[in-house]
């Protein structure tokens, strides 16, 4: 028999694909749909009372969907330039329903994603924490800067910030590389970072944001990468992380623009903490519109 987790799950998916603008059944967005860009490809629908329901939806079945699923978790929020504030309070709040401690929300700026400033960034990185493994010898490029700010933000367990981790975030703080909004006061074992929709700006930013994945996954249980559904597409963050060498082992999720996609971000963050990775959301991840119900 189908118990009511299951069901709660498999309704959520039919409105996640909903919100996504995706038609049951169907196959990949078409080619017009997949170049949207910008404020209008975040549109949740055109229909602003569809878009009340697929809220008022969402946050009814939502506590039964994440009861507990970060139970003894800590996440840190990470924003880039451009993410919307909205998203960032929704995905905040759904890693609390699931019993996540969020410890603070820190900003990428738009200085450490240019890829013009590259050599900067990683030079700050070498002389805050020379000592990190994978940013002194052996260390490269992006990977470093990656390692420097995992070993600022998260480890393995909810600890308190240590000398080093305040060393390493008053340095990328006073390069303006990092904005501090609501400053960390414990290590976290996650690590969310919320993207914005793709603005073509030459910055560079989305292949940037691919880069520093890797690393700062491999710090504490690993790291999400979320953005609304034009993230997804050629040029985002979330489609650069699923095509870049991180792929398989950094969880992406390309909807976050629905109330359903928020909360899909908190189950996936629960599937980075158990060690499965994956793709979910619109019909171009890889795995789905959201993580199949254990058992």
């Amino acid at each position: 028999m189908i118990n009511f987790r299951y069901h709660l799950v498999s309704v959520a998916a039919i409105f996640i694909a909903l919100a996504a603008g995706i038609a049951l059944g169907s196959g990949p967005l078409d080619d017009a749909s997949a170049r949207l860009r910008g404020d209008a490809a975040n549109a949740q629908s055109t229909d602003p009372a569809l878009s009340s329901f697929e809220s008022a939806y969402a946050g009814r079945t939502s506590g039964g969907l994440l009861n507990e699923a970060l139970k003894g978790q800590s996440v840190v929020v990470l924003t880039v330039p451009g993410t919307s504030d909205a998203e960032v309070k929704g995905i905040t709040a759904d890693l609390q329903a699931a019993g996540a401690e969020v410890t603070g929300e820190v900003g990428l700026t738009a200085k450490l994603l240019d890829s013009s400033g590259r050599q900067f960034a990683e030079g700050v990185a070498q002389q805050a924490a020379s000592d990190v493994p994978g940013v002194g010898a052996g260390g490269e490029g992006y990977g470093r800067v990656g390692a420097a700010l995992g070993r600022a933000l998260l480890a393995d367990t909810t600890t308190p910030v240590d000398p080093t981790s305040t060393t390493i975030r008053s340095a990328f703080s006073e390069g303006n590389l990092l904005t501090l909004g609501a400053a960390p006061k414990k290590l976290a074992t996650l690590a969310v970072l919320v993207a914005g929709p793709q603005r073509p700006d030459g910055s560079g930013q989305s292949d940037v944001i691919s880069a520093l994945a890797g690393a700062l996954n491999r710090a504490g249980k690993g790291l999400v990468v979320a953005g609304p559904s034009s993230s997804g597409t050629d040029g985002g963050a979330v489609k650069a992380v699923r095509d870049g060498d991180s792929a398989s082992e950094v969880s992406t999720v390309d909807v976050t623009n629905s109330a359903a996609g928020r909360v899909l971000t908190a189950l996936a963050t629960a599937r980075q903490a158990g060690g499965q990775p994956g793709a979910w959301g619109t019909s171009r991840s890889a795995d789905g519109a959201l993580p199949a119900p254990p058992g």
